[in-house]
């Protein structure tokens, strides 16, 4: 199988890479989870994302918890993720080649430089993603490089000078394809704490690296914030998913459900017909406009040869098949070659 690369879907003139993140929203049931991966790729999606944990690597057994989410199990971080259930190998492969079948990507976020890595490499995962909390996790990011497979990392909590670590570590290890997702690590995310602007940022500090956004906000009829994402250079948008956003638990509250997810990839491609160019000038469609619903100087009255024009013979009129309104000054006063007619457009060569 070839080896998947960013530059698939990044190297695409103004096309959008969209990741549907199931993460652990099928709960365990794997029915479930192949019943996901189908809705995401009717509804067009790019990639679909899960999560690998081995819950005695990720928190200590006494790590409280620092969010407040209504149907997470346990007490502590540790009790989440033991009573959390993540695929297996088997797993794994059945619902990769059910994804490549349609032509989408799976591959999955390691929250660990071992088991959790050895266990995807031995699926074959064709690239990885780092969570926004791993991104100082300097181990993670040397063993992920040697992979030589395209790494996105998110960076929620994050400031410039430890994005810029993590993408030297990244380099210095091995080299591959990265590109940076703009992030907010709170669930959910309010409106006001999204800062989009953040993108702009990001591209500027790393003008050769891909930036997208990965968005944690409410889910909404539109996707308003995943557009304007976009709209701001986004090439990446993740969004999680899930098959019910009513339900209790971890990821379901800010998920779109199916119905969502097909409205939101909907909204993104309708987003990027109209970016469109960065010249402002006039384009094919708009040249019946300019001559047709333009004006032209038009000859008021009758105006002989030999008239000297004045201001009072003179009506601006529709269609621009005449001389531009903008040189008026310059037809006053001059002298009418031929005849000109009344409700004639008045051309260069009449004066």
């Amino acid at each position: 199988m070839r080896r998947v690369q960013l530059s698939d879907f990044l190297n695409r003139k103004d096309y959008t890479m969209i990741i549907a993140e199931i993460g652990c929203n099928f709960e365990g049931d794997m029915e479930k989870a192949k019943e996901m991966v189908y809705a995401a790729a009717e509804a067009g999606v790019d990639a679909v994302k899960f999560q690998t944990v081995v819950p005695e690597k990720i928190a200590t057994k006494k790590a409280e918890k620092f969010w407040e989410i209504e149907g997470c199990p346990g007490e502590t971080q540790y009790d989440e993720f033991k009573h959390t259930y993540y695929l297996k190998y088997e797993e794994y492969v059945e619902l990769k080649k059910l994804a490549e079948e349609r032509n989408m990507i799976l591959f999955s976020t390691p929250e660990d430089d071992n088991e959790s890595i050895e266990l995807l490499e031995k699926v074959e995962i064709p690239m990885y993603k780092v969570s926004s909390l791993n991104i100082t996790h300097f181990p993670l990011l040397r063993r992920l490089a040697m992979t030589k497979k395209p790494i996105i990392i998110s960076t929620g909590a994050s400031g410039i000078g430890e994005i810029e670590e993590a993408v030297h570590i990244v380099g210095d290890a091995g080299g591959t394809d990265i590109a940076l997702l703009h992030c907010i690590s709170n669930y959910p995310t309010k409106d006001q704490d999204v800062n989009l602007r953040m993108i702009s940022h990001l591209r500027q500090v790393f003008p050769e690296i891909p930036v997208g956004y990965s968005d944690h906000t409410l889910p909404e009829k539109g996707e308003g914030i995943l557009t304007a994402a976009i709209a701001l250079g986004a090439r990446i948008i993740e969004k999680h998913f899930t098959w019910d956003n009513s339900r209790p638990g971890y990821d379901h509250e800010i998920s779109v459900d199916y119905d969502g997810l097909k409205t939101m990839v909907k909204q993104i491609r309708r987003v990027e017909k109209a970016l469109g160019a960065y010249t402002k000038k006039p384009i094919p469609s708009e040249k019946k406009a300019r001559t047709h619903a333009r004006r032209s100087l038009t000859a008021k009255v009758f105006i002989p040869k030999g008239k000297k024009i004045e201001r009072e013979m003179i009506e601006i009129k529709r269609p621009a098949m005449g001389i531009e309104p903008r040189f008026i000054n310059q037809v006053i006063s001059r002298t009418a070659t031929k005849d000109i007619e009344e409700d004639t457009q008045i051309t260069w060569d009449m004066i």
